[in-house]
Protein backbone atom coordinates (compact mmCIF):
# COMPACT_ATOMS: atom_id res chain seq x y z
CA UNK A 1 0.00 0.00 0.00
CA UNK A 2 1.24 2.87 -1.04
CA UNK A 3 2.40 5.48 2.00
CA UNK A 4 0.26 8.71 2.56
CA UNK A 5 1.03 12.22 0.37
CA UNK A 6 1.76 13.62 4.03
CA UNK A 7 4.47 11.74 4.82
CA UNK A 8 6.06 12.63 2.51
CA UNK A 9 5.36 16.31 2.47
CA UNK A 10 8.66 18.30 4.05
CA UNK A 11 7.14 19.86 7.30
CA UNK A 12 8.75 23.53 6.04
CA UNK A 13 5.96 23.38 4.02
CA UNK A 14 3.30 23.09 6.46
CA UNK A 15 4.98 25.11 9.41
CA UNK A 16 4.22 28.94 7.98
CA UNK A 17 0.58 27.29 7.61
CA UNK A 18 0.91 26.65 11.52
CA UNK A 19 1.95 30.13 11.81
CA UNK A 20 -0.73 31.68 9.19
CA UNK A 21 -3.64 29.85 10.68
CA UNK A 22 -2.68 31.22 14.82
CA UNK A 23 -1.37 34.39 13.43
CA UNK A 24 -4.80 35.08 11.88
CA UNK A 25 -6.65 34.05 15.45
CA UNK A 26 -4.50 36.80 17.49
CA UNK A 27 -2.08 33.75 18.39
CA UNK A 28 1.71 33.70 17.70
CA UNK A 29 4.84 31.82 16.14
CA UNK A 30 6.21 31.61 19.47
CA UNK A 31 3.43 29.66 20.89
CA UNK A 32 3.47 27.09 17.57
CA UNK A 33 7.06 26.65 18.36
CA UNK A 34 6.35 26.04 21.88
CA UNK A 35 3.27 23.39 20.73
CA UNK A 36 6.16 21.43 18.34
CA UNK A 37 8.32 21.91 21.39
CA UNK A 38 6.13 20.08 23.92
CA UNK A 39 5.23 17.65 21.19
CA UNK A 40 8.49 16.61 19.63
CA UNK A 41 10.99 17.78 21.78
CA UNK A 42 12.23 20.02 18.31
CA UNK A 43 13.48 23.52 19.95
CA UNK A 44 15.15 26.57 18.52
CA UNK A 45 18.31 25.72 16.59
CA UNK A 46 16.88 21.99 16.21
CA UNK A 47 13.48 23.05 14.64
CA UNK A 48 15.15 25.72 12.71
CA UNK A 49 17.57 23.07 10.96
CA UNK A 50 14.64 20.27 10.42
CA UNK A 51 13.13 23.47 8.09
CA UNK A 52 16.37 24.04 6.76
CA UNK A 53 16.93 20.59 5.65
CA UNK A 54 12.93 20.61 4.26
CA UNK A 55 12.68 17.37 6.49
CA UNK A 56 9.52 15.14 5.38
CA UNK A 57 6.91 14.67 8.04
CA UNK A 58 7.30 10.73 8.12
CA UNK A 59 11.36 11.76 9.17
CA UNK A 60 10.33 14.48 11.35
CA UNK A 61 8.39 12.41 13.77
CA UNK A 62 10.34 9.24 13.86
CA UNK A 63 13.78 11.40 14.68
CA UNK A 64 11.97 13.62 17.29
CA UNK A 65 14.14 14.54 20.09
CA UNK A 66 11.69 13.24 22.44
CA UNK A 67 7.94 12.53 21.49
CA UNK A 68 5.92 13.42 24.67
CA UNK A 69 4.33 10.98 26.61
CA UNK A 70 1.29 13.10 27.46
CA UNK A 71 0.62 13.66 23.90
CA UNK A 72 -1.79 10.32 24.21
CA UNK A 73 -4.30 12.87 26.52
CA UNK A 74 -4.67 14.43 23.17
CA UNK A 75 -8.24 13.47 21.77
CA UNK A 76 -10.99 15.14 19.61
CA UNK A 77 -11.39 15.17 16.11
CA UNK A 78 -8.93 16.69 13.06
CA UNK A 79 -10.39 16.56 9.51
CA UNK A 80 -13.98 13.87 10.84
CA UNK A 81 -11.52 11.32 12.47
CA UNK A 82 -10.94 10.94 16.23
CA UNK A 83 -7.09 11.36 16.69
CA UNK A 84 -7.16 8.48 19.50
CA UNK A 85 -8.50 6.09 17.05
CA UNK A 86 -6.15 6.50 14.25
CA UNK A 87 -4.12 3.35 13.95
CA UNK A 88 -1.08 4.59 12.20
CA UNK A 89 1.29 5.97 14.41
CA UNK A 90 3.09 8.45 11.85
CA UNK A 91 -0.47 9.73 10.62
CA UNK A 92 -1.85 9.95 14.76
CA UNK A 93 1.32 12.03 15.48
CA UNK A 94 0.99 14.44 12.75
CA UNK A 95 -2.59 14.79 13.66
CA UNK A 96 -2.00 15.50 17.40
CA UNK A 97 0.05 18.36 16.00
CA UNK A 98 -3.15 19.38 13.95
CA UNK A 99 -5.32 19.07 16.42
CA UNK A 100 -3.04 21.13 19.21
CA UNK A 101 -2.53 23.94 16.47
CA UNK A 102 -6.54 23.70 15.53
CA UNK A 103 -6.89 24.64 19.63
CA UNK A 104 -4.80 27.47 19.77
CA UNK A 105 -6.59 29.25 16.96
CA UNK A 106 -9.78 28.51 18.65
CA UNK A 107 -8.24 30.33 21.90
CA UNK A 108 -7.98 27.80 24.07
CA UNK A 109 -4.95 28.46 26.87
CA UNK A 110 -1.60 27.13 26.53
CA UNK A 111 -2.05 25.30 29.83
CA UNK A 112 -4.97 23.35 28.27
CA UNK A 113 -3.39 22.56 25.59
CA UNK A 114 0.02 21.38 26.66
CA UNK A 115 -1.73 18.21 28.45
CA UNK A 116 -0.80 17.61 32.04
CA UNK A 117 -0.96 13.62 33.37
Amino acid sequence: MAKHRIYTTSFASVYPLYIAKAEKKGRTKAEIDQIIAWLTGYRGEKLKAQLEKKTDFETFFAKAPRLNPSRTLITGTVCGVRVEEISEPTMREIRYLDKLVDELAKGKAMEKILRKP
